[in-house]
């Protein structure tokens, strides 16, 4: 009956004081009060309250509805009216508390009848003052209570956003100075670790301000939020921790600052302070090093080998995969290497092994190149840019940056002087392999001396072994014969003779020669032939060379075809000759030990 008496008054109400001469009844608004339908009530009670100001019950409800307001309001969105309608509705209360009365009860007992309650001592229903004012005061009293407590939490739950977002910018701060997480680890300073130091504090100060929110939040109850902090490491320098985080969610995303400043701290106290410290240490140790070659005239190669640090270079690119430093260590070595190599080889190439001088200047020449390449690389690299990732090495190992560059210059300039001194000296050496030297005569071990103007015609060339050929004086030909040694001095020689009609210096386009040895360089046959017939027949000259007695015999031979290939039998002293024609035909003449034709 009560649900169809609101339906209908519902309905009927908005139409009942449309008039504008139309007033409220208080009783047939009370049907929508009792029933808690404040939203379509707070209209009409308002007006009824401009028209009556003596009715304790309307100014009871009219707290209510307030009450209700505040109770539904978002504590965090919208504290400011849920504020306002905490102090409506203490004020409402209040005026009720104020002007209510035993008669008021009385005569609206109907208004009241929340109150009722037995009497222990008469055992019936009744409405009592005192437990009207004492509920008024209750709730005064818990709206007072909760107001401060939401101010209180309010409070604390900016001051954890405006910390967050302190934090937040200090990190940012430091992510903006820096290119890189390189140029961040490389640079950091006392500022830094300062300022890194100080987001560990906000961080704290972050937490203390939510910590304390969220008791405050648990004593109020219900707030409606349930904010459970969710920590995200930073893994990215340049990418994390620049995201805002919505401190309405109940999954509070947020960045833990104050792991990455400590592992920062922990990583820059541990590892990259005593790091660039120990760049200027290996710089003195590498000065000293100079300075003993320079003053004792001695190799450091061994020093060098020890100094070598593969940890230094390990750690430091872990922060830097191309550090200025041991661009300019590796130069600074490079060039004691070198310096070391010209002490080593000083002795070694007084020495008459061409071999071994030319080992010498080729390792030089390795070793000066690498210098330059060095060097070319820290002059044409930006160390204005690199220099900054480096200010404590460069001030305190060369004073300024532009020692620094003066070094990397001059070392540039030395290297290439000594690559075109090298190159020359290179050059002239290789100039001693092309010859063996007899007294004044200079025997050719190139082929291309057959067309200069030498007296020494080269027809056998075996690298690093044996020569032979044809000696003109004026036109008149002799056959030779030099091993050739290390030193490209003379060892083993032989002259020998040979058919003069045949070996004109005319001749020499079509003069051509072979050889054997007995695998053991104690004999040596030479056979130098015209590839143009005589009477048919191809002329040549055999000649026996032992390497401890010299010229065995020289024998002049008429070959019916070319001679193509010589094979010298150690055990019976026989030397085969293969002699073919171009149309595939072949014989072996067989020469023995004394030079006879046997076959």
């Amino acid at each position: 009956m009560i649900r169809k008496s609101i339906y209908f008054f519902m309905i009927l109400l908005p139409i009942a004081f449309s008039a504008k001469a139309q007033k409220v009844k208080y009783k047939d608004l009370f049907i929508l009060l009792n029933a808690k339908q404040y939203e379509q009530a707070e209209p009409f009670l308002k007006r009824y309250l401009r028209e009556y100001d003596d009715n304790p019950n309307a100014y009871l409800f009219m707290g209510s509805i307030y009450h209700d307001k505040a109770g539904k309001n978002d504590i965090l969105l919208q504290t400011d009216l849920m504020i306002t309608n905490m102090d409506s509705a203490v004020y409402f209360y209040d005026l009720a508390n104020k002007v209510i009365t035993e008669k008021e009860i009385n005569r609206n007992e109907e208004y009241y009848e929340a109150y009722s309650r037995r009497d222990l001592r008469t055992v019936k229903f009744e409405i009592k003052l005192s437990d009207v004012k004492f509920d008024l005061e209750k709730r005064i009293q818990g709206l007072t209570d909760r107001k401060g407590k939401v101010k209180t939490l309010i409070f604390q739950y900016q001051s954890s956003e405006r910390a967050y977002a302190s934090v937040m910018k200090a990190f940012i701060t430091i992510q903006n100075s820096f290119p890189g997480l390189k140029e961040f680890y490389l640079r950091s300073d006392q500022k830094l670790m300062g300022d890194l130091k100080t987001i560990v504090m906000k961080y704290d100060t972050f937490l203390i301000a939510f910590n304390d929110y969220k008791a405050t939040a648990k004593v109020i109850g219900k707030t409606g939020y349930n904010q459970v902090l969710d920590a995200t490491d930073i893994q990215d320098f340049k990418k994390d921790g620049n995201t805002q985080a919505d401190f309405t969610k109940d999954d509070l995303k947020i960045w833990d600052y104050k792991r990455w400043a400590m592992s920062s701290i922990d990583i820059i106290d541990k590892e990259v302070t005593p790091l660039l410290e120990h760049l200027i240490s290996y710089d003195i140790e590498i000065n000293k090093l100079r300075e003993k070659l320079t003053k004792d005239s001695i190799s450091v190669k061994s020093d060098l080998t020890q100094l070598v640090d593969k940890l230094l270079y390990t750690n430091l690119k872990k922060f830097d995969p191309d550090p200025l430093p041991m661009a300019v260590f590796g130069m600074k070595i490079s060039e004691l290497e070198y310096s070391s190599l010209l002490i080593t080889n000083k002795s070694l190439k007084d020495s008459a092994d061409v071999n071994l001088r030319i080992s010498c200047v080729k390792s030089e020449v390795a070793a000066v190149r690498k210098i330059d390449s060095l060097a070319g690389h820290l002059v044409e690299r930006n160390i204005q840019l690199d220099a900054e990732n480096y200010v404590h090495f460069v001030t305190h190992a060369y004073g300024n940056l532009t020692v620094l560059k003066s070094l990397a210059k001059s070392t540039k300039d030395f290297a290439e002087r000594e690559i075109l001194k090298k190159e020359k000296e290179w050059e002239n050496t290789m100039q001693s392999l092309k010859w063996v030297l007899d007294g004044n005569d200079s025997i050719p071990l190139f082929s291309d001396a057959l067309q200069q103007n030498y007296k020494f015609k080269p027809l056998v060339l075996v690298e690093e072994d044996y020569t032979a050929g044809l000696h003109f004086t004026d036109s008149t030909a002799t056959g030779y014969f030099y091993t050739v040694t290390g030193s490209h001095l003379r060892d083993v020689k032989a002259n020998f003779p040979v058919d003069k009609n045949t070996f004109k210096l005319r001749n020499l386009p079509v003069t051509k020669g072979m050889s054997a040895t007995d695998g053991k360089g104690q004999v040596y046959f030479v056979l130098l032939y015209g590839e143009s017939k005589v009477e048919d027949k191809y002329p040549s000259t055999l000649a026996k060379i032992y390497r401890t007695d010299g010229l065995a015999w020289s024998i002049n031979y008429s070959l019916e075809m070319l001679p193509s290939e010589l094979r010298y039998q150690s055990d019976t002293g026989e030397l085969s000759i293969k002699i073919s024609d171009p149309s595939g035909g072949s014989k072996v003449v067989v020469i023995d030990k004394a030079g006879k034709v046997v076959k």
